[in-house]
């Protein structure tokens, strides 16, 4: 898709005045240089300085695990599995030990707790180098975003401010300073769906492998946290409304014999990654394995009920897209076999660092999210009590509103000050006639409240907002990339003013609030025998015999 800038005509009754100029004065790559340098000012202020045990919960967890693994030992942390980011600390410890940075990459080489001082260097060294991590990989995924944003708006200017709203949102915030899991399989979905929109936008001969590489996507970020099933399974339905008169397929897939050897091809590529997966799957879906590890059958007391659902859906979607766009159905059908292939060809990744634990989590992801979640929930789900689970979801969406309102629940997330323009622009749009992209803006904002409302069963922290929050920054630049003269309007500037303002201001009081905070590490003896049974911590008692 070309990526550059669009214009639009300016309306006589307007100022003449484009409310984004001001704030886009530098242009696009010294615009994006600043938003990079304002979230490292963010991260070494309040996040690399800080006490290393100051966000333990998720930090230590993570970082343990990677010197157990640099030990030669298994991965012990599963709760989300954190698979990726684990794997990811892991080699960045061995790196910097390789280049004489840390000395203490592996359990082993860690001080003992019985030598305080010593334990507290390392650790500094070991949860500041970890920190870096999260820092870079927040960095390199405002620079994706920036790229598929600019790309599906079209439009620099409002790809810029875009990129503002995601950097600066109340999720990377949170996770650009601390490990944790949610990062990594958020984006990882968000940057799927995004390439998805550009490419059914406008056919080519090899959107089929972009359509492979969403799909792997997916399950990479699937790995890293089982949440991510939520956002996975929406966007069959979410993309439905995002095709073009663009969209129908090249002559080449529309051309008899070629097209069709093409697609059988894909089809034995689709095949062969079966084959090489299926030990992967037999394991996900071992009986043994999964009554052994605790798991409990979401649907009907069987396993592999909703995956199979999911996979339907899947396939309904796309055989629908294909309708409704013109897509020929040798496309189709090249399509739905790069899905398998490209989704397969990523869980083969789990193989990096073998663990059956990993496997049947990532092939079963709501009953593993089950053990995490309140005993309302558990109890509805369990009992099969479609009703209780109909009214905990009501009870979820009305929470969710009201943290929306802000006046009712107020939170750390700014984004939700642009629900406030999102709704009437959806009504706004849908009066001048601009239904395609109204569907657009709805699916995506109704997706955010529908994961939301499941977060809130854990009190939808903080942490959760980054699965939702690019959701809702899509869909107003959506509608104000359909309706580019409202940015002429006398209030538009104003309005972008202050709405700026509050993305910096609410998205910091959070990290500001764990620098300030001075309590001290204690509280992490309640779990640190049980995450971390091979590391003693100073402050906390020793383990009982």
């Amino acid at each position: 898709m070309d990526p550059s800038p669009t214009s639009a005509p300016r309306p006589a009754s307007r100022t003449g005045f484009d409310a984004l100029m001001p704030l886009t004065f530098l242009g696009w790559w010294p615009g994006l240089a600043a938003i990079v340098l304002s979230v490292a000012v963010s991260f070494f202020l309040y996040g690399y300085a800080v006490a290393y045990w100051r966000n333990a919960d998720m930090d230590f967890m993570v970082i343990y695990n990677a010197l157990v693994l640099n030990d030669g030992k298994p991965q012990q942390f599963f709760d989300h599995t954190g698979y990726l980011t684990i794997l990811i600390v892991k080699v960045w410890f061995q790196i910097l030990h390789g280049l004489g940075l840390l000395n203490s990459y592996s359990l082993s080489s860690m001080p003992p707790a019985s030598d305080p001082h010593g334990f507290d260097a390392a650790m500094t060294n070991v949860v500041r180098a970890g920190r870096l991590v999260a820092w870079l990989i927040a960095t390199a995924s405002v620079l994706v975003f920036a790229g598929l944003i600019r790309a599906v708006v079209r439009d620099w200017r409002l790809a810029l401010i875009a990129t503002f709203a995601f950097a600066f949102s109340g999720g990377l915030a949170v996770h650009e300073r601390i490990l944790r899991t949610e990062l990594v399989a958020a984006c990882l979905v968000i940057f799927a769906l995004m390439i998805l929109i550009v490419t059914g936008r406008r056919a080519s001969l090899v959107r089929p492998l972009w359509i492979a590489l969403a799909a792997a996507l997916c399950v990479l970020g699937l790995e890293n946290k089982v949440q991510a099933i939520l956002l996975i399974a929406a966007l069959p339905v979410l993309l439905l409304p995002f095709g073009s008169t663009t969209s129908a397929s090249v002559p080449f897939w529309r051309n008899g014999r070629p097209a069709l050897a093409l697609a059988i091809v894909s089809v034995v590529a689709a095949a062969v990654a079966v084959s090489l997966a299926w030990p992967l799957i037999t394991t996900g879906l071992d009986r043994t394995l999964l009554d052994t590890a605790g798991f409990r059958p979401l649907l009907f007391g069987r396993f592999g009920v909703y995956q199979a659902v999911l996979l339907l859906l899947i396939g309904g979607c796309m055989l629908a897209y294909a309708a409704i766009w013109r897509v020929s159905a040798a496309e189709a059908l090249a399509s739905m076999a790069a899905v398998v292939a490209g989704a397969l060809v990523a869980l083969l990744a789990l193989n990096l660092d073998y663990n059956a634990s990993n496997v049947i989590a990532v092939f079963n992801p709501l009953e593993k999210m089950l053990k995490f979640v309140d005993g309302g929930t558990a109890a509805a789900a369990n009992q099969s009590g479609l009703s209780d689970i109909f009214w905990l979801l009501l009870d979820g969406i009305a929470s969710v509103a009201a943290r929306y309102s802000f006046v009712l629940h107020s939170s750390p997330r700014p984004t939700v000050f642009l629900t406030w323009l999102i709704v009437p622009g959806i009504v706004y749009a849908w009066m001048k006639g601009e239904r395609q992209v109204a569907i657009q803006a709805s699916l995506l904002l109704m997706a955010a409240v529908g994961i939301d409302a499941l977060g809130v069963r854990r009190g939808l922290k903080s942490e959760y907002f980054i699965f939702t929050d690019p959701l809702i920054i899509l869909s107003g630049a959506l509608l104000l990339a359909s309706f580019s003269d409202l940015r002429f309007h006398t209030w538009a500037f104003p309005v972008a003013l202050v709405l700026f303002a509050l993305q910096i201001v609410v998205s910091q009081s959070e990290p500001i609030k764990y620098a300030l905070q001075r309590r001290g590490p204690e509280s992490m003896c309640d779990w640190n025998q049980y995450y971390m049974p091979l590391m003693p911590l100073p402050w906390c008692p020793p383990a009982r015999s």
